[in-house]
């Protein structure tokens, strides 16, 4: 006998097996629940949920193929229309599982096994619909930071006129060469004595920019008596 693909076999069989969850199917379909073994509960979930998927297909194919594993025409008229109906909007679990404690007698753990045909409620959409609008949003949310990035360099860029943020290196940028440290609200030129050891927290393209912003020169003007550029 070949080894099954998944777990031992339920009876004798493979053919046994089959015709067990077929019947167990037939009655869970007719009677909307059925009190099993937690085992045969759990083989059952998947394949009554397939047989479930093929009612809702509606097509003549699905219903002979059905038909091919279930012989009552009944039970199967009530799969392709009550049951197919009542979980249309559902997009899977057309079944629960319910533990219910052991049998008596041989100590088997049971549970019951049920066709989940209440409608999809308010509640439940609305998470659907929140969890799409939140994977739309995603990017965006994304692409925000970049954004304010932006516009914070933008504005430090003009928080004084004819000046530059400070540069990480302490270079200066092309075309502005004065110091400024806000601070000390003090300026340094190229060349004046304390401008090599200076770090610049912004740059000013001249000494008069500097002034403007309302810096002062440090050490007075005899000091910043450099090569202004």
């Amino acid at each position: 006998m070949p080894t099954p693909a998944k777990g031992p076999r339920l009876g004798g069989g493979a053919s046994h097996e089959r015709l067990m969850l077929a019947n167990l199917s037939a009655a869970l379909f007719e009677h909307k629940r059925i009190t099993t073994t937690v085992t045969k509960a759990k083989r059952l979930k998947p394949y009554a949920e397939r047989l479930v998927t093929f009612a809702k297909r509606g097509d003549l194919a699905s219903r002979r193929r059905v038909l091919g594993l279930i012989s009552d025409k009944g039970i199967v008229h009530e799969l392709f229309t009550d049951i197919a109906q009542a979980v249309e909007n559902r997009n899977g679990g057309y079944t629960r599982i319910t533990k219910i404690g052991n049998r008596k007698g041989d100590n088997a753990p049971m549970a019951v096994i049920e066709l989940v045909l209440e409608p999809v409620s308010a509640k439940q959409a609305v998470v659907a619909e929140a969890t799409q609008a939140a994977a739309k949003a995603a990017p965006a949310a994304e692409e925000a930071p970049a954004e304010a990035e932006v516009v914070e360099t933008e504005a430090a860029e003009s928080k004084y006129a004819g000046s530059k943020p400070a540069t990480a290196d302490n270079v200066a940028p092309e075309g502005f060469a004065v110091k400024g440290n806000e601070d000390s609200m003090k300026f340094h030129v190229p060349g004046s004595r304390w401008y090599d050891s200076t770090v610049a927290e912004v740059w000013f393209d001249s000494a008069e920019s500097a002034e403007a912003a309302g810096f002062a020169p440090a050490g007075g003007d005899a000091a910043q008596a450099g090569d202004a550029e």
